[in-house]
């Protein structure tokens, strides 16, 4: 299982635009092969900083989804909105810690 966070910093007066096209897609998204779970998080303080929080069934579904023209369409629809650099972890679980 893969945990994938995307830190996302969306400009103040286009979160609502974010939102719009985030909900048109998150159907699809939840679709996709391997995709187990899908949640959009934003800070309560700031409202603009926004993380999505995913779990793949494996790398490779992962990596499927991010060279799939639906996420190259749709993240070239949402780029416009940000007002930073986007931030992305690809994490597996470690059973123990040495």
């Amino acid at each position: 299982m893969i945990t994938r966070i995307v830190k996302l910093i969306v400009a103040q007066d286009k979160v609502g635009d974010f939102m719009n096209a985030y909900r048109s897609a998150n159907s699809k998204i939840s679709a996709f092969s391997g995709c187990k779970y899908l949640e959009l998080l934003a800070s309560k303080d700031e409202p603009g900083i926004i993380f999505t929080y995913s779990h793949w069934e494996t790398e490779s579904d992962l990596e499927n989804y991010l060279n799939s023209d639906f996420f190259k369409s749709t993240w070239t629809n949402v780029k416009p909105f940000f007002a930073g650099k986007p931030e992305a972890w690809s994490l597996h679980r470690k059973d123990s810690f040495i």
